[in-house]
């Protein structure tokens, strides 16, 4: 799943939807269990490693990588969801941090990949007209018993994973919208914040919320801009 993907299906969500001119989007989805009501969520909690990164948008549109803003955000984005979920009264385990030596054919890494292709289908199968004829547009996804690899190295209930990818604009990129603003009476576009949260139940696989977030203003740089996007990304979040 790349940023790109992510990118392109976040775009066209928006579109079906007609809500471009918001600054700030999401897209809540809540499991159902046999009778049609929203699944109870009860139990402890684990955060994932948030998989996040950080770039500058340059002058001409690349997107650089920035490591020192990756930094802080990989410490602010997990402090502020525990003060939230906290908040809530959710127990919390410690979290868990994936290491990056795991070869491919590791159990961890190969449930990591399958969470990051069925969130980017849950994105797909979200637009309009996409989706598929199998779900009746309920959120009904699973990562299959391979889950209890996770259980068993945590000790934890539930899941939560975390997909962001946030960008500023430069200062050249900065300037070239305002004359692109004047010259071409449009906006070439600048950075933005991109998140997926999904919260999974341990004990059978399914996926039982995930949250699309699209934000042109969003800031995980600091610790008030991760608690907004903490905020707007675990919106309704059933803990």
């Amino acid at each position: 799943m790349t940023l790109q993907h992510i990118r392109r299906s976040v775009c066209a969500l928006l579109l079906g939807c007609a809500v471009l001119c918001s600054c700030t989007t999401t897209d809540v989805r809540t499991a159902s269990d046999a009778s049609g009501a929203p699944v109870k969520v009860h139990g402890s909690v684990v955060l994932v490693e948030p998989d996040i990164e950080l770039y500058e948008v340059m002058a001409g549109g690349i997107d650089e990588p920035r490591p020192a803003w990756t930094e802080a955000a990989r410490s602010a984005y997990p402090a502020a969801v525990r003060e939230l979920l906290t908040a809530h009264g959710t127990t919390l385990l410690p979290d868990f941090s994936v290491s990056p030596a795991l070869p491919p054919t590791d159990r961890m890494r190969q449930l990591l990949l399958l969470n990051q292709a069925v969130a980017s289908s849950i994105v797909l199968h979200s637009q309009p007209n996409a989706d598929l004829a199998t779900k009746h547009g309920r959120l009904d996804w699973t990562l299959g018993p391979g889950v209890l690899v996770l259980r068993e190295a945590t000790g934890a209930d539930y899941a939560l994973f975390t997909y962001i990818r946030d960008s500023y604009t430069g200062n050249g990129r900065a300037a070239l919208r305002v004359v692109g603003a004047l010259l071409l009476a449009g906006d070439i576009g600048g950075g933005e914040q991109v998140g997926l949260a999904s919260l999974v139940d341990l004990r059978t696989g399914q996926v039982v919320w995930f949250n699309l977030l699209h934000d042109e203003n969003g800031d995980l740089r600091s610790t008030d801009g991760a608690r907004a996007t903490v905020a707007s990304l675990l919106k309704q979040v059933p803990l």
